[in-house]
């Protein structure tokens, strides 16, 4: 497990191809790093590697410029590439062990529990870093998300020690009772990126996390 906890907090960026094109990914991410974003993770399906590897570097490069946290969705192989603080896996990606075997003691591991308390303590017990729990609100992103209940986050913080990230159509709104159940970092999308002025976007996160 790394010793990153005390960072796995606030305002969470989640880069998405449709929001993010790759023309303008470099200044978007900016834009909420600008904002107050704290962690970033490069989300991105796509099979064309060379691509992927040159937007997951910029990403690196762009974070550390911020002192936020690079996290690569799903692939231990080029969060290694990169130097990346870290990956998100979900149930579909590899297991907790090949990538901390992959990545070492000291990169971040993030897990997508869904809205299921008992797969966040056994991720908890493997050695993750954080957990994932969502969609707590309808998402564009994933319209098909099972949604995750306050009451599971509730019982999370009481039951957890790791950070725990809400995600699934969060806004600065909404994120209020999310905060007050216990989430530590609030993952957003459509709230960031689909806003014409992304860090005013982000910035409208920032009095959720008072230093």
């Amino acid at each position: 497990m790394s010793n990153h906890s005390t960072r796995l907090r606030g305002l969470y960026a989640i880069t998405d191809t449709t929001l993010v094109p790759d023309e303008h990914f470099n200044e978007r991410v900016a834009a909420a790093l600008r904002g107050g974003a704290r962690i970033v993770q490069y989300r991105d399906k796509r099979n064309s590697p060379a691509l992927r590897l040159k937007l997951a570097t910029d990403l690196v490069y762009l974070c550390r410029e911020h002192g936020a946290l690079c996290i690569i969705n799903d692939d231990i192989n080029l969060a290694a590439e990169v130097g990346a603080d870290g990956v998100h896996i979900g149930r579909e990606d590899v297991t907790l062990e090949a990538a901390r075997a992959r990545l070492g003691q000291e990169s971040i591991i993030g897990v997508s529990c869904y809205n299921r308390l008992d797969l966040a303590q056994e991720a908890e017990k493997r050695g993750a870093d954080y957990v994932a729990f969502g969609a707590f609100f309808p998402s564009h992103t994933k319209p098909d998300a099972a949604l995750a209940s306050l009451d599971v986050l509730q019982k999370a913080r009481q039951s957890l020690r790791v950070p725990i990230c809400a995600i699934g159509g969060i806004t600065p709104e909404n994120a209020v009772s999310l905060r007050a159940a216990g989430a530590d970092m609030l993952a957003v999308i459509s709230a960031l990126f689909a806003k014409k002025d992304i860090e005013a976007a982000a910035q409208r996160f920032l009095p959720l996390f008072p230093t």
